[in-house]
């Protein structure tokens, strides 16, 4: 297998050694190069013997570099690849839960352990093989991020839909046993893998030993658009507080008996049940904080940081700013806010809930708000001088909504200038006294996924 070159950085290794664009890679030091974990890895020797192809005739470069330095290609696609798309039908699937006529990338469903490793996507092991664990241990990839749901084989087929999902737990063990640490997620589905099921894939995973880095459980999302697919049923707050008492209890043993915690339920069970978040040091080092774990903990705390440590100037004259937010964290938001009230006497403060009428069902979270529902939410009230909304509301780097509604609409309309706000508590706290945002590292194209939201 050969993968086609199609740029070549300017004074690169590369370059110096007359490799052009339109030549295909072919192998590394013997090494046949099938996609970017084979380029990164294999690249990475002080001496390569680089076996290329230029209009069908081999062509061969040997060089010495430093370890690690790049060669300096360039290929069609980050992967060198096509990605990987996911070979399940799981019941609780958000993209199956989707309305038509979206774009099309939303419809896509990921299941590639390239980006696993690479951008912390989460994957089943169900549609890789014994060659691609070997690959794995071989290059020592790690840590690896698994969606597993239940360590029951019969029960993992029924709510994956693959007769094969019970199966590919065996690449878990594998990958544990060959020293490859597992972030591991279940979307938990009351009536389904919840108690006794949930205390035996616990128990299953406490057998997998040191290679378990970390378990984050999350309630399942169901949207209005379920017509047509397995009849399940929202978490209810006594439920959501029976799930939280058994997590609780085994991360307290995982913490008395190996050090850590490791047992983690997502912020929304808390919300679910009325309950507080726990404080800071019950999430040690946040592993699994992209998945909703922790994450309003660590807003607070950078928010009381923001607030003690930044040089924040005094505000003159009288002004309001409107913070819109998911139904679930409004409790929680509005509360944290109050420190900036007391610090910020002339800036009034209002956080709206907005109900997520696009998607509807339990779903009420800020990071699936879309355009339309602010538009009628907030359309006719006193927004005051800004709107300042959540970077998660938005495509990657982009000031697009899911519904493809942009930023620069929602202002125009609104009649108030509506700010996309970075995701941690300085950057609301800056926002909220005008100030810049802080310097943000870039963004991820491939942050995020559906199934665990």
């Amino acid at each position: 297998m050969a993968v086609r070159i199609t740029g070549v950085e300017l004074g690169s290794r590369a370059q110096r050694l007359g490799i052009q664009p339109g030549d295909e890679l072919v192998a590394i030091n013997g090494h046949e190069i099938g996609d970017v974990l084979d380029y990164r890895f294999f690249e990475t020797e002080k001496e390569l013997r680089v076996e290329l192809t230029r209009e069908g005739e081999p062509l061969q470069v040997e060089l010495m570099k430093p370890q690690y330095a790049s060669l300096g290609l360039e290929f069609d696609s980050y992967l060198m690849d096509k990605q990987r798309s996911c070979r399940n039908k799981c019941v609780f699937c958000f993209i199956d839960q989707l309305p038509r006529g979206m774009r099309e990338t939303l419809y896509f469903k990921d299941d590639d352990d390239r980006l696993s490793f690479l951008f912390g996507n989460y994957i089943t092991l169900t549609n890789i093989d014994d060659r691609e664990i070997d690959r794995i241990l071989q290059m020592r990839i790690s840590p690896i991020n698994v969606s597993v749901h239940t360590m029951d084989p019969q029960l993992r087929c029924k709510m994956m839909g693959n007769r094969f999902a019970g199966d590919s737990l065996r690449h878990l063990y594998r990958l544990a046993q060959g020293g490859i640490r597992l972030n591991c997620q279940i979307v938990l589905c009351p009536g389904l893998n919840d108690g006794e099921a949930l205390e035996y894939t616990l128990q299953k995973f406490w057998e997998l030993g040191e290679g378990l880095l970390s378990v984050a459980c999350v309630p399942v999302g169901l949207t209005r658009y379920r017509e047509g697919l397995y009849p399940l049923v929202p978490f209810t707050r006594e439920t959501a507080g029976e799930a939280l008492e058994l997590l609780e209890r085994w991360g307290d043993r995982w913490k008395r008996e190996r050090g850590a915690r490791t047992v983690y339920p997502s912020d929304e069970f808390y919300l679910l049940a009325g309950r507080e978040i726990p404080p800071l040091e019950f999430y040690e080092d946040f592993p699994q904080i992209e998945n909703g774990v922790g994450m309003l903990r660590n807003l607070q705390d950078e928010v009381d940081w923001a607030l003690e440590d930044l040089d924040l100037p005094e505000l003159e004259g009288k002004s309001k700013v409107t913070i819109p937010t998911g139904e679930g964290a409004y409790p929680f938001l509005d509360a944290l806010l109050d420190g900036c009230r007391r610090k910020c006497h002339n800036r009034s403060i209002e956080v709206v809930p907005v109900k997520n009428d696009f998607f509807g069902g339990t779903v009420n979270v800020t990071g699936l708000l879309t355009g339309r529902d602010l538009l009628r939410q907030l359309g006719g009230r006193d927004l005051g001088d800004q709107v300042l909304l959540a970077t998660n509301m938005m495509r990657a780097g982009e000031d697009v909504f899911l519904d493809d509604v942009t930023l620069e609409e929602l202002s125009s309309k609104l009649g108030v200038p509506c700010r996309r706000v970075g995701n941690t508590g300085e950057a609301l706290v800056r926002a909220i006294w005008g100030l810049p945002e802080p310097e943000t590292p870039g963004y991820n194209p491939y942050e995020g996924s559906w199934e665990h939201r």
